[in-house]
């Protein structure tokens, strides 16, 4: 019955404010959001290269939705989202088998975002096992900032348009092991900035002369359900200019904007792996708050579900 409810991929393609009305739904019960930027953004601007969709509705109201990301390198990715009013009927564990098998033959990675009992059960009923997690870490701004101290040579100002090469560049060589962030393009970038939290002024680039070494983009969330707060969305540091001190010089740069901004907190994201990274923040007075878990099955665990 259950598996019967789920429309195929790409059948009746929800669009984005359908999707963002499920999401927030489970967030007002989760307290987190079951769904990433970068899905939400090939919605609306119907990218579809690589992405399936599935579905189920009530009528015109759609209440379950995944997403299926076979675009990239190596593992399909997934996420998904079932609306609180129809959980515990099996159609999470039903979208989620059923991507397992789309996947296939590459194996299937799920996020969780937040560490949430139903996603731990979820997971572990169908064979996922942990194979990643995401630190997110938060500090007041209210505390005291040490001051910005640049390094000889270096000039950290604002984005301007022209920029856009140069940035994607540095992006690339300072995430060329990262399976999102390093395959950002030119579209993704216009996208972004595209949307009206971008803010120029809050997008910080090094420069030595012509060069870019890094670059600190800031991010602001404000919207009607929650309380405003500054996110250190990316910093990267070009593999050349490391051992500057540029990272720790960059993060200050944006921290003390976002308070300048009137905002009381900040947040950020890490690999809970990345013990330097940790440690770094750590001294700069952030702490973990919570946690995205990435869950992987193989191709041959994939079995079918009734």
């Amino acid at each position: 019955m259950v598996g019967s409810d789920i429309t195929r991929p790409d059948a009746k393609r929800p669009d984005v404010e359908q999707v963002r009305a499920l999401a927030e739904a489970a967030r007002a019960v989760d307290g987190v959001s079951p769904l990433d930027e970068q899905v939400l953004l090939r919605l609306k601007y119907g990218d579809d290269t690589g992405v399936q969709h599935l579905t189920r509705w009530d009528g015109d109201r759609l209440i379950a939705y995944g997403h299926l990301d076979a675009s990239g390198r190596g593992d399909a990715v997934a996420k998904l989202v079932v609306h609180p009013e129809h959980r515990r009927r099996g159609i999470g564990r039903a979208l989620a088998a059923e991507m397992a098998e789309l996947a296939a033959p590459a194996a299937l990675s799920l996020w969780s975002h937040g560490r949430h009992p139903a996603a731990v059960s979820l997971a572990a009923s169908l064979g996922f096992v942990v194979v990643r997690e995401l630190w997110k870490m938060q500090r007041a701004l209210s505390a005291p900032l040490p001051p910005v101290t640049t390094p000889d040579g270096v000039v950290v100002r604002g984005f301007e348009p022209g920029d856009e090469e140069a940035l994607l560049a540095v992006n690339a060589a300072a995430f060329a092991d990262h399976p999102e962030q390093g395959a950002m393009s030119l579209n993704d970038l216009r996208q972004r900035m595209a949307e009206p939290w971008f803010d120029p002024a809050g997008l910080f680039l090094a420069w030595r002369g012509e060069e870019l070494l890094g670059f600190h983009w800031t991010k602001v969330h404000s919207t009607d359900t929650d309380v405003a707060f500054g996110e250190v969305y990316v910093v990267g540091v070009a593999p050349a200019a490391q051992g500057l001190g540029l990272g720790k010089t960059l993060t200050l740069v944006g921290l003390h904007h976002l308070r300048d901004l009137g905002l009381g907190t900040v947040r950020l994201y890490v690999e809970g792996d990345n013990a330097p990274a940790i440690a770094v923040y750590t001294r700069l007075g952030f702490e973990h708050f919570d946690t995205d878990v990435l869950y992987r099955r193989t191709a041959a665990d994939v079995t079918e579900v009734k």
